[in-house]
């Protein structure tokens, strides 16, 4: 894995998952409660035992590079690195990034000057666990130009993706974007698992080092997926790695709380707990958290919170949360605060008529994602009485029948929705 350069595609704007992404990267949201989604990617290519990485940044990116410079550092033995490239004018570019592949051809000065074999293309906003060696292993072993992830669906599931057909040498020879329902039967492949016929395209690919130079170079094409996978498929021996663990594209507001809340489950489909595949982020060291007389059922509690007399069921509670007495959450994903508030600073909240950072008392919150450093005041009901689907208030959407309280926002006391 020392010949293996890792590019992780951070720049995205991240329009379907706002309002999360209106202040953050993409891969700076923050997931279950103490992590963000960067940190699964590069946690992947660390336990692979990948440590030459790139992440190429774009849109809101401030936040996501102050993390992983302090997250994430080798020392001065190791010839690792993890470097953040942002999306810059140059003599030869003036553009930002016009989608995945042009973000890797505008950097091709920096993977040509690491004169890697390999590099693996990876996505900054997926939640799965994969070792990339055996990824990389089997692109070797098959003697591939270029490797395609892929994961079996069901027939239900392929509107959703680029869908892939293969031979019996597992050599992709079919590729759709997306396909209709009359386009399927000409789709079905040998996945090993009989009730998901079909391959979706993880986003996930390695490639030979000099062909991907030769392929970014050559006819311009910007994106991976709609452009150079196409041609690859037709022109040179491609072939699909196939992968049947756990993996969730997070594009929706929707997924982001379907993968957060799953999160909490008994035996969940991604395990934060496993001691060989640890998730790394940002140390904070933080107090453990302090509970009092809470009914809390299948949830999640990350540090430093401070939860008195109230009722959590299905949520996840991220660092720094305060919930006062009387209040119920069920089906929250709370993402926590960024610093702890002094006495001093409570008290001045309260003569300016602020609730403080979190949540007040007597407060009923229901299907919704808080964004960090919310201040909901007392008798707040966030329960979506009116089951509206989508809109925009002062300081919270509703996207997808999930209400979204935006960072930093003030929810006076009272309030009903």
């Amino acid at each position: 894995m020392d010949r293996v350069l890792a590019v992780i595609l951070g720049g995205g704007r991240g329009i379907r998952l706002q309002p999360l992404t209106r202040l953050r990267a993409k891969p700076a949201v923050p997931i279950a409660g103490k992590f963000r989604l960067i940190d699964i990617p590069l946690s992947n290519c660390i336990n692979s035992g990948i440590k030459h990485i790139y992440v190429l940044t774009q849109f809101n990116h401030v936040s996501l590079h102050r993390h992983i410079y302090q997250a994430y550092k080798f020392d001065s033995f190791s010839t690792g690195f993890i470097e953040v490239l942002a999306a810059q004018q140059t003599l030869s570019s003036d553009q930002w990034y016009q989608g995945t592949a042009d973000a890797v051809r505008q950097q091709l000065p920096h993977l040509r000057a690491q004169n890697m074999d390999n590099i693996l293309i990876l996505a900054g906003d997926h939640l799965y666990q994969m070792d990339y060696s055996q990824f990389v292993g089997f692109h070797r072993e098959t003697a591939a130009d270029l490797t395609v992830a892929v994961k079996p669906v069901s027939r239900e599931e392929t509107s959703d993706f680029g869908i892939l057909k293969i031979d019996n040498n597992n050599r992709i020879i079919a590729f759709r974007e997306k396909p209709k329902e009359n386009e399927l039967e000409d789709l079905i492949s040998d996945t090993g698992e009989p009730e998901k016929p079909f391959l979706a395209s993880m986003g996930i690919y390695v490639f030979n080092r000099g062909l991907l130079v030769r392929l970014l170079t050559g006819e311009k094409q910007d994106d991976f997926g709609r452009h150079v996978i196409p041609y690859a498929i037709k022109n040179l021996n491609v072939k699909a790695y196939k992968f049947h663990g756990y993996w969730e594209d997070i594009g929706t507001i929707k997924t982001f709380f379907r993968a957060n809340l799953a999160l909490t489950d008994p035996f969940p489909a991604f395990d934060l707990y496993r001691r060989e595949k640890p998730i790394y982020t940002r140390p904070r060291y933080l107090p453990a958290s302090k509970v009092d007389g809470c009914t809390i059922k299948q949830s999640i509690i990350c540090e430093g919170c401070i939860l008195n007399t109230c009722e959590i069921e299905r949520s996840i509670i991220g660092i720094r949360s305060k919930i006062s007495p009387g209040s119920s959450l069920k089906n929250v994903v709370m993402m926590g605060a960024d610093a702890f508030e002094t006495l001093e600073e409570i008290d001045l909240d309260r003569m300016a008529g602020s609730p403080m950072v979190g949540i007040g008392s007597d407060t009923v919150i229901e299907n919704a994602i808080i964004d960090k450093n919310a201040r909901i005041g007392d008798h707040v009901r966030l329960i979506n009485k009116n089951q509206v689907m989508e809109g925009v208030y002062d300081t919270f959407e509703v996207r997808e029948g999930i209400i979204v309280v935006y960072k930093n926002a003030i929810i006076p006391s009272g309030t009903t929705f």
